[in-house]
C-alpha cells in the first residue's frame, strides 16, 4: 500500500498521479489495478508523473500497462520524470510537460555483491537493460539505439527543460502549471509539486488508521480487508448511479404516460360537457363549475351531468319518430288532411 491515495475521481474521467519513487511510493501492481479498473468505466484517464525514477522491472511494467491499454490515456509531466519515470513517459497518447518541469536521462545504475563471476552477470543485465532503454528513446526520438546509449548512457545526469525535450520529440507539448520559484533545482522542483499534491489528499482522503476508526470500518483487522470493503462501498455506490439513471429513465416514461393521460381526460371532458351544453343541461355560464367538477372528481361530476334534465323543445317532441315510423305532428298532419278529404266527396 502507498504512502498516500494516487488516484482522483474526476468529472467525466480519473486521475492517477505516479508521485514518487516507481516500485516504493509508485507500485507497479496497485497502479496495473487502477488503470484496468478505470478502464472498464470507458472515460478518460489522466495520468500526471512527478518521480526521480526508481526500479527498472516496476517501471517497464507500469510502462507496458499504459502502453497496451486501451484506455484514453493522456500523460503530463507535472514536475520531474527522471530515470525510469522518463522511459514511463514514452508511452503517452499524448504526453504533455509542465513549463517548469524536467525530464532526465541517464545510465541504469544497480550494485551486486560476490565474485567477478557474479559481477560480470550484473554488469550484463545492466547493459542487457540499457539496450532495451534505448530502443524505447529512440523509437519515440527518431534516432537510432546506439545514437541514444552514446550520448545518454554515458554516467552523466541529462537534465532537460520542457522546450529541449519538446525539440528532441520526447513530449508532445507544453502546458502551463502553476510557476515554482526561479532558478529552482530539480530537487526543489520535485517537492514543489509533490507537496501541491500531497496536501490536498490529506484534506480530501482518510489514511487506512482514520478509516478504521470510522463505524464501517471498526470489523475491520487488516489494511487489506478496509481496502475490500472500501471497493465493496465503490461497488455500491456504481451501482446507485446506474439505478439512479434508470429512475430517470422511469421518470420521463411516466411523464409521457401522465401528459397523455390528462389529454384523453381533457377530450372526454370536453364531449360530455359540448353534449350537456347542447341538450339544454347547462349554458356558457355554467359549463366553467361543470367543468371544475370534472377535472376535482370525475365520476362525481359524471353523475351531476347525467342527473340534470334537458331541455325539451316542442318541435323536437312533435316530429320525434314513433315506433310506426311518424311523429306527431306528421301524424296530426295525416289526420287533417284526411278530414279534408271526406268533407270535399260529402
Amino acid at each position: 500500500m502507498s504512502k498516500y491515495f494516487n488516484m482522483k475521481q474526476a468529472d467525466g474521467g480519473v486521475t492517477i498521479f505516479l508521485y514518487g519513487d516507481i516500485g516504493y511510493e509508485v507500485e507497479s501492481g496497485q497502479i496495473a489495478a487502477e488503470l484496468t479498473a478505470c478502464a472498464q468505466t470507458g472515460g478518460r484517464i489522466d495520468v500526471r508523473i512527478n518521480s526521480n525514477g526508481g526500479d527498472v522491472f516496476s517501471g517497464i511494467a507500469i510502462y507496458n500497462t499504459l502502453r497496451n491499454s486501451d484506455a484514453d490515456i493522456h500523460l503530463y509531466v507535472d514536475g520531474v520524470a527522471a530515470s525510469m519515470a522518463s522511459v514511463i513517459a514514452l508511452c503517452g497518447r499524448p504526453v504533455e510537460m509542465s513549463q517548469y518541469a524536467r525530464l532526465m536521462l541517464h545510465s541504469v545504475s544497480g550494485g551486486c555483491y560476490g565474485n567477478k563471476q557474479e559481477m560480470a552477470k550484473c554488469i550484463a543485465e545492466i547493459e542487457s537493460l540499457e539496450d532495451s532503454l534505448g530502443e524505447m528513446y529512440a523509437k519515440r526520438m527518431g534516432i537510432s539505439k546506439e545514437e541514444v546509449k552514446a550520448r545518454y548512457f554515458d554516467g552523466a545526469d541529462h537534465w532537460l527543460t520542457a522546450e529541449e525535450a519538446l525539440q528532441m520529440g520526447l513530449i508532445d507539448g507544453i502546458y502551463d502549471a502553476e510557476p515554482v520559484a526561479a532558478g529552482s533545482t530539480p530537487e526543489e522542483i520535485y517537492k514543489t509539486f509533490n507537496n501541491r499534491l500531497k496536501e490536498p489528499l490529506k484534506k480530501e482522503h482518510m489514511t487506512i488508521e482514520e478509516l478504521k476508526k470510522q463505524a464501517q470500518f471498526k470489523d475491520c483487522q487488516t489494511e487489506e480487508e478496509v481496502v475490500a470493503k472500501a471497493q465493496h462501498f465503490a461497488d455500491l455506490a456504481s451501482k446507485a448511479s446506474a439505478l439512479e439513471e434508470e429512475n430517470k429513465e422511469l421518470k420521463t416514461k411516466l411523464q409521457t404516460y401522465e401528459a397523455k393521460a390528462e389529454a384523453d381526460a381533457e377530450a372526454e371532458r370536453k364531449a360530455l360537457l359540448d353534449a350537456a351544453e347542447k341538450d339544454g343541461r347547462i349554458n356558457k355560464d355554467t359549463r366553467p363549475t361543470f367543468e371544475k367538477i370534472l377535472k376535482d372528481d370525475p365520476e362525481s361530476g359524471k353523475k351531476a351531468l347525467k342527473a340534470l334534465t334537458p331541455k325539451r323543445k316542442v318541435m323536437d317532441d312533435l316530429h320525434k319518430e314513433t315506433e310506426e315510423g311518424k311523429g306527431p305532428w306528421e301524424q296530426r298532419m295525416k289526420q287533417i288532411r284526411e278530414a279534408r278529404a271526406k268533407r270535399q266527396f260529402q
